[in-house]
């Protein structure tokens, strides 16, 4: 199981009330959230390999280098991502937990949580459950392989299944085809133009047609191809160019050597209790271990 965990800590945040707090009144509503997430999760699915990848670099200099629209209206000021002021504080106890409970999580540097999630996916010899708030991952579906995205849109108790027939009944495209589509529909929320013009029917029919969006590309010249999409496509080739790379997510991050075993048992007691009391966190870490426990 490959946690998206910014997505879920983000939900978190939004989905628990600020009045949860610390003893000394700091909101811990995104921690307390997540652990809580987290205990769900490995309850319903027992899971036999836990990661909760990180983002090390939301915005990597690659794809900006590519697009530079990329995530720019996120941005609060240089390279920050604009958070909430509540939240910022939050994040590094949330990887003080995971790592004193012996969650493997990590980023790497120059990637986003989801180049993380794909790498492992790609190397992965078992099956793979992905979970996520984010469309961008449906790219990794993969029903030989079984790998598949459960989405956290209707919440964490009500995850929404998605395989290559989900995304096919969804957007009518095949199943894997998810980036090329969205390749050519782009992103307002990632700051992904698009080929203008193009709407979601239209790439989903261009795609579907053509299989993929090299296939689509090469059989622009062809005859009877349709006029109005190749103009613009044509119109658009400087940003098909670079698109592909900033849409398709990594396969080849360096991953570091760390277990990625579901722990039974805490890695570090004494670190645990010392955020349990610091961060009022008893009752979400005592659920969340008691679940471990049964594994």
């Amino acid at each position: 199981m490959l946690l998206d965990t910014p997505s879920l800590y983000f939900r978190a945040y939004y989905g628990v009330p600020e009045s949860m707090t610390a003893p000394d009144g700091m909101p811990v509503n995104a921690v307390r959230g997540l652990i809580d997430m987290i205990a769900t999760l490995v309850k319903a699915h027992s899971p036999t390999h836990l990661v909760a990848a990180m983002d090390a670099d939301w915005r990597p200099a690659f794809r900006v280098a590519a697009i530079p629209s990329y995530k720019a209206h996120r941005v609060a000021s240089g390279d920050e991502e604009e958070i909430p002021d509540t939240l910022a504080p939050q994040v590094p106890v949330i990887e003080q937990v995971l790592a004193a409970v012996g969650i493997a999580s990590f980023g790497v540097e120059g990637y986003e949580a989801d180049d993380v999630i794909g790498t492992l996916t790609a190397t992965s010899a078992q099956p793979v459950e992905i979970v996520t708030g984010d469309r961008d991952l449906f790219q990794l579906v993969d029903d030989a392989k079984r790998r598949r995205v459960l989405y956290t849109v209707r919440g964490i108790r009500n995850l929404q299944t998605v395989d290559e027939a989900w995304v096919t009944a969804k957007y009518g495209i095949p199943g894997q085809a998810y980036a090329d589509f969205a390749t050519l529909r782009g992103d307002p929320s990632d700051g992904l133009p698009g080929v203008a013009g193009i709407g979601e029917k239209t790439a989903a029919s261009l795609i579907t047609r053509f299989g993929s969006l090299d296939a689509l590309l090469a059989a622009v010249g062809d005859e009877g191809f349709p006029a109005g999409a190749r103009n613009k496509l044509e119109a658009a080739r400087d940003y098909l160019a670079v698109a592909p790379a900033v849409v398709k997510v990594a396969h080849d991050v360096p991953i570091p050597s760390v277990p990625f075993e579901v722990p039974a048992k805490p890695h570090d007691p004494e670190a645990l209790v010392a955020l349990a009391d610091r961060y009022g966190l008893d009752s979400p870490l005592n659920r969340l271990l008691t679940v471990l426990g049964k594994g």
